[in-house]
């Protein structure tokens, strides 16, 4: 099954691992809204699967519930080997940016790769991620603009970058041709402060 042409599958995964970790933890609707600073009636279309949540919004989600975007979009349990087949590579797209998350885990530190890819002019804005954490990224073609603490660095195709996340941050694409990077983001295991 490809689940890029199962967008259900993905919205109920994702209905059903939010409202198992929240429940795991705990943690009532509104102190999720509060620790994630997505609304509470966003959290219920979420959980409810009525709403197929951004990016940023499950980036949010996630880091108040200490664990992974791609646990949260997780369709079945992880094994000990895990091959993800190009087929289940789950896709997220917002215009002409494209982010397809390869392969995630949260043991023993919480790890993510990213296959982004940005048209020209676009750029996405990502939000500070808990204290600790690290992006690093390789361009694999284009010119990719990153801006971490409102200076502004170019990385030009085969280059590499490493940086701290904990602060929002931007990708832009301000040549003429499609950016595509791979990108690691790396937080550390401690689950947020109650």
């Amino acid at each position: 099954m490809n689940r890029m042409e199962d967008p259900e599958t993905i919205t109920q995964a994702i209905a059903n691992n939010v409202r198992a970790q929240r429940s795991h933890r705990g943690l009532t609707l509104d102190a999720l809204a509060a620790r994630s600073g997505v609304s509470r009636g966003m959290l219920v279309q979420v959980e409810q699967g009525r709403t197929n949540p951004s990016v940023s919004t499950l980036t949010r989600i996630a880091s108040a519930l200490g664990v992974t975007v791609a646990r949260l979009v997780e369709v079945s349990d992880v094994p000990m080997v895990r091959v993800v087949d190009k087929s289940d590579v789950v896709t997220f797209r917002q215009g002409e940016v494209e982010a397809r998350l390869l392969v995630g885990a949260d043991a023993p530190m919480i790890l993510e790769l990213w296959d982004w890819r940005l048209a020209p002019g676009e750029h996405h804005d990502g939000d500070a991620h808990p204290p600790g954490t690290r992006e690093m990224l390789t361009v694999l073609s284009g010119e990719l603009t990153l801006t971490v603490y409102g200076k502004s660095h170019t990385i030009r195709q085969d280059d590499a970058v490493l940086f701290t996340a904990d602060r929002a941050h931007r990708y832009a694409n301000q040549g003429e041709q499609e950016l595509r990077f791979i990108m690691m983001v790396a937080e550390p295991r401690e689950a947020p402060d109650q």
